[in-house]
């Protein structure tokens, strides 16, 4: 969001998610954070936003297509939920869980080399992610620190998984090479064809190396000379290796794919076993595809659109109407003065996202949900008061570009009650209220 649409309020709107900051970009497009404005519980996803003619152009529609309802179905602790799929027409909106511990990758540049009790605990969450989708028929091909996230507790979580690899030739192989070189395997660059198999698990063991020296084993600033130590696997352990680990790395990093050690060997191996837990989860029977045969058909019904919005503007009359001091309530209305009041508003120079997002954290805590609709909310109680359960509405309205009015209004419950709520409620508003002495917070 530009600096410009942020001072106005505005925000950006793919079907029921809006769209926030940057969380990564590369040659695919950017993933950006987002929230579900449908969702009463975790709202908080990643959406992966893709040019739609570059998909279309490279042929590939009914593979990548295959590969985005595989990953639907793939269900993983240790994988990234794919949640939903949606199209515009010049965009592929793929909605993934999100994770908030960052990637791995960016660990290990903060503490260096992981202990090996640690790095074995990542690694084998790996390896049970990477078994699990190849029993599946899905390849990373690009396994790296960057394509692993951790969440909230530290558990690692795969992405990217399966929308990078491509069909399988007649030979049973792939034939295309990607991938990061320093962690592609040997067979992947001699362009002969190679089984994704083998070659995850050569990543793997490449990861593993990193995280428990806190450098790559293979590094040139030449790339031919970073191919000849590849192929060769030529490297050499630093000297807080135990000998179980040089024995196993050892054998993943074998650059011939035919001897290289399995995965079901490496699940068997007494290093990788130490403190070895199972997985625990249940696959989904029935999981929808409804969404992902629409993005690819050629119908229009099923598009979603892009579009910005900004808080309702207030002209002139409506902000002297809603004024104390000019309230045109009490020239028709003498019989509403003295009584308690049931509504209230300040006003406020930050943007309207900001405002939203303070409204919504100052009321949760004290045990209102929240539902939101474009500049609107409603926070609800869940306790039952005198007159049934408290429930407020606000609005944000925008009176210039850098300033806006909020107003809260009592819709439900005991007007006394609503203001014992409004005294707790406005001091986590402090932060957000413009209290300059010409515009002290009005109550009508």
């Amino acid at each position: 969001m530009s600096r410009a649409s942020a001072a106005m309020g505005s925000r950006t709107l793919v079907g029921k998610y809006e769209l926030g900051r940057t969380l990564g970009e590369g040659s695919f497009g950017k993933v950006k954070f987002a929230r579900n404005t449908k969702s009463t519980g975790e709202c908080a996803v990643a959406i992966k936003i893709i040019d739609r003619q570059r998909v279309l152009s490279s042929h590939m529609v009914e593979q990548i297509k295959r590969e985005i309802s595989t990953m639907k179905m793939i269900k993983h602790p240790n994988v990234l939920n794919i949640l939903e799929v949606m199209a515009s027409k010049t965009k592929i909106y793929i909605v993934l869980e999100y994770v908030g511990g960052g990637e791995l990758f960016d660990k290990i540049a903060r503490q260096g080399k992981l202990k090996e009790g640690v790095a074995r605990r990542y690694f084998q969450q790996l390896i049970n992610a990477v078994d699990y989708c190849h029993s599946r028929g899905v390849y990373h091909r690009d396994l790296k620190p960057e394509n692993l996230l951790l969440d909230s507790h530290g558990v690692l979580k795969v992405s990217d998984f399966g929308l990078s690899a491509f069909s399988k030739q007649e030979d049973g192989l792939l034939h295309t090479a990607c991938g990061t070189p320093n962690y592609v395997a040997p067979e992947v660059l001699n362009d002969k064809g190679y089984d994704g198999t083998t070659s995850d698990v050569w990543s793997c063991g490449v990861i593993l190396f990193v995280l428990m020296a806190g450098y790559l084993p293979f590094e040139e600033p030449n790339l031919m000379a970073l191919y000849r130590k590849i192929y060769k696997a030529d490297f050499s352990f630093p000297p807080w290796f135990s000998s179980n680990a040089k024995r196993l790395i050892k054998r993943i990093l074998d650059p011939n794919p035919l001897t290289r050690i399995t995965i079901p060997e490496i699940l068997e191996n007494d290093w990788f076993k130490k403190d070895y837990k199972q997985p625990c989860f249940r696959q989904e029977e029935d999981v929808n595809l409804d969404d992902v045969d629409a993005v690819f058909n050629d119908s229009e019904d099923h598009l979603v659109s892009e579009r910005k919005e900004k808080p309702v503007s207030m002209n002139a009359f409506e902000l002297i109407s809603r004024s104390q001091g000019f309230s045109l309530e009490n020239l028709f209305d003498k019989q509403m003065q003295g009584l308690v009041k049931r509504e209230t508003r300040f006003t406020s120079t930050c943007p309207a996202n900001e405002i939203m997002s303070k409204i919504e954290e100052a009321a949760k805590p004290l045990g209102f949900n929240v539902h939101k609709r474009n500049y609107k909310m409603k926070l609800q109680g869940d306790k039952s008061g005198r007159k049934g359960q408290l429930a407020v509405a606000t609005e944000v309205f925008e009176v210039a570009p850098s300033l806006h009015m909020v107003e809260l209004r009592k819709t439900g419950g005991d007007t006394l009650e609503f203001h014992k709520f409004y005294k707790t409620f406005s001091s986590g508003l402090k932060d957000i209220v413009w209290t300059s002495d010409s515009n002290k917070e009005e109550t009508s």
